[in-house]
């Protein structure tokens, strides 16, 4: 899979680079430790020994470092934002070898600037093999993005890295008690359905106000249901008879709906939420292609900030475009500052055209992917969201950009501009510019 990592020149970027450093030595000490006997070659050992590498490798680049009974999820080791500073920790999920039939999935982590522990435990067990039905249980005491939106099903497609995590600073903490229910509808279409209740406070100087009540912090009560489609992936059956994708397939589409109950279980808002996501290729021929990526999220009712959305932006709220030499995401808006735009209605469409690798040399084949970026919301209810100032995306943001990846060791460079209705009247400020890290496994 690719994997995308911007840079940022701080010590706590060069942690985590150094963090990637150790995981590819891994690999490679892994892929260098094969035994082939001297005098006669014993083909079945040779392919079992390509095969397993080839397992152990994809978990790797999946983020996972495998071991006997346990996949360890390299996400937790090292991480780094703007409110906990460093954030250390370990988590994994146990694998076919500790049981087939149950699972633990939890983590622990730490951060150092706010001097408090993170956690998740959870298990499942499997009802049906065919069908790939788990019944999971889960409590959760964490931080999330204000404004952020994430499908449940997404747990299921593995991103390694998470690059704008340097520099969010508007967190919520958030403690969750979630049963959820996994199941195959059919090989292309993924179910997940969740029953959740949630303790919400915010980090930072916020109120919501509803019907003369100030809410500081706040309980939910809900209720999801998210589909993921792919009709033209394939699939294949393992021994254990587990479903595995093995080749990505497209059109991809992805709904979710939530709904919110006052007054069941401490709820104290009623609002429904409904998500989609549909994810295109336009392939040409194998090394040049168009992703396109449609997303749309309506909040209906009382939502406090925490249940609303973002467009995911990537800019620092600094003065210069060096000062903002930062990371560069993945599918987030590289020009929009953070905690400058929130909606309870949101569209957005993100065009990226990936040319041909430039064939300059064996080692050096650099590749240019053209970005085209666009954001459509707007908000009911301003005056509800107390003590923070923010903009709506009544009148469309845009902005377009470059990407120059595979210069150097899988280091490249993004470019951006912000331009249109939200453009700004100083020059650099509609600039971003950034650092990327492409490699494939």
């Amino acid at each position: 899979m690719s994997l995308f990592l911007a840079i940022n020149l701080t010590y706590p970027s060069l942690l985590m680079l150094r963090h990637l450093c150790l995981v590819i030595f891994l690999l490679f000490a892994y892929a260098t430790n094969a035994q082939v006997p001297t005098t006669e070659i014993d083909t079945v050992g040779v392919d079992q020994d390509s095969l397993s590498k080839t397992r152990f490798i994809k978990q790797l680049g999946n983020g996972y470092f495998p071991t006997q009974f346990l996949d360890i999820d390299l996400r937790y080791l090292v991480k780094f934002n703007q409110y906990e500073g460093f954030r250390t920790g370990l988590g994994g999920v146990t694998n076919d070898a500790f049981s087939a039939k149950y699972r633990i999935n939890s983590y622990v982590v730490y951060g150092f600037r706010d001097h408090r522990f993170k956690y998740r435990i959870g298990g499942g067990f499997r009802v049906n093999a065919p069908t790939n039905t788990w019944i999971n249980l889960s409590y959760t005491d964490d931080l999330q993005e204000t404004g952020s939106s994430d499908f449940i099903t997404d747990k299921r497609f593995f991103s390694f890295f998470e690059p704008r995590l340097l520099n969010i600073n508007l967190f919520h903490k958030y403690i969750t008690k979630a049963v959820s229910v996994e199941h195959s509808i059919s090989y292309h279409l993924l179910s997940e359905t969740e029953l959740a209740i949630s303790k919400i406070d915010p980090t930072y100087d916020y109120l919501y106000r509803l019907d003369g009540i100030d809410y500081k912090n706040w309980h939910v009560s809900t209720a999801k249901i998210a589909l993921q489609w792919s009709p033209y992936s394939t699939y294949e059956v393992k021994a254990n008879d587990a479903i595995v994708e093995k080749e990505d397939g497209y059109p991809k589409f992805t709904l979710q709906l939530t709904k919110s109950f006052k007054d069941v279980v401490k709820g104290d808002f009623n609002f429904f939420k409904t998500d989609f996501r549909a994810i295109h290729k336009f392939k040409y021929n194998e090394q040049s292609f168009t992703e396109a990526t449609l997303t749309t999220n309506i909040a209906f009712g009382d939502a406090p900030l925490s249940h609303l959305y973002h467009a995911y932006p990537n800019n620092v709220n600094k003065p210069t475009i060096i000062k903002r030499f930062s990371v560069a995401g993945i599918n987030s808006f590289e020009t929009m500052f953070f905690n400058e735009f929130f909606s309870d209605r949101l569209a957005t469409l993100q065009l990226k055209h990936y040319v041909k690798p430039f064939d300059i040399g064996k080692r050096f084949k650099p590749q240019l992917v053209l970005i085209s970026r666009f954001a459509l919301g707007n908000m009911n209810n301003i005056a509800r969201h107390q003590n923070i100032d923010f903009n709506t995306l009544d009148r469309g943001f845009s902005e377009a950009g470059l990407e120059i990846n595979k210069l150097l060791f899988g280091f490249g460079l993004s470019f951006a501009y912000r331009y249109g209705a939200y453009h700004l009247p100083t020059f650099e400020d509609n600039l971003a510019l950034k650092f990327t890290f492409n490699i494939s496994l």
